[in-house]
């Protein structure tokens, strides 16, 4: 079974989903990358050492940035103000940059009220 990192690591790295998916499940289990690279080639279909780190990088950088997009989006639903099209906005963003910068539709009509008053 193939989840949609897998599909995203897997594009940039050229390689198989399925070779992706076995290396991520190696990793998580515990598995090293020079273990994983010397001694589970069979299962990862061949991945050498430098592909095994950039998916290892890759893995967890989209990981923080799915849960960052799923804290953000709950912080605006318990606020009230998500609507579609703000959820397609944040779960298309590919940066977890991008998800640190206020949304429009979030931004209130004074953003410095202490400024206003000096």
């Amino acid at each position: 079974m193939t989840d949609p990192l897998s599909r995203i690591i897997a594009t940039e790295l050229q390689a198989r989903p399925e070779q992706v998916d076995s290396a991520i499940r190696l990793l998580d289990e515990g598995n090293t990358v020079p273990f994983i690279a010397r001694y589970r080639k069979e299962v990862t279909g061949g991945l050498d050492d430098t592909q095994l780190r950039q998916l290892e990088t890759r893995l967890g950088y989209l990981r923080e940035l799915e849960d960052r997009r799923q804290t953000i989006l709950k912080s605006i639903e318990d606020q009230g103000k998500l609507t579609e099209q703000l959820a397609g906005a944040i779960n298309a963003t590919q940066s977890k940059n991008r998800t640190r910068r206020p949304l429009p539709a979030l931004q209130t009509e004074t953003p410095h009220p202490w400024a206003d008053r000096y």
